[in-house]
């Protein structure tokens, strides 16, 4: 399984963290659940982190199949209307920068 992570790096505006993450699961997340060959989408927000660590408010994880099916997505039509849904939810409550990782998981069942 491959798994594309989302790591938006940086602060929510002050006082503005319950109004950011109801636009998250109201405006973005059903952009994300609608890529093609997604089998699962993971929204996690943090409550808190170890000191001195960098801040990420939100981790998005998007697990698919394979690379061709994680390629298929990030060239669809609904990434592109994801972009644009995350773009205008960050623009009213998020000063940072997003980066992607893309991972090989492996899981474990204990």
């Amino acid at each position: 399984m491959i798994t594309r992570y989302a790591l938006f790096e940086g602060h929510v505006r002050n006082g503005q963290t319950d109004a950011f993450r109801a636009a998250v699961l109201d405006e973005i997340l059903p952009k994300w659940k609608a890529f093609p060959g997604a089998l699962a989408v993971r929204v996690c927000f943090a409550d808190e982190r170890d000191e001195g660590a960098p801040e990420f408010p939100l981790i998005l994880a998007i697990s698919y199949t394979d690379r061709a099916a994680a390629d298929a997505a990030l060239a669809s039509p609904a990434r592109a209307e994801g972009k644009a849904a995350t773009e205008a939810v960050l623009a009213r409550f998020f000063d940072g920068r997003i980066h992607h990782h893309i991972t090989e998981a492996h899981d474990f069942e204990l």
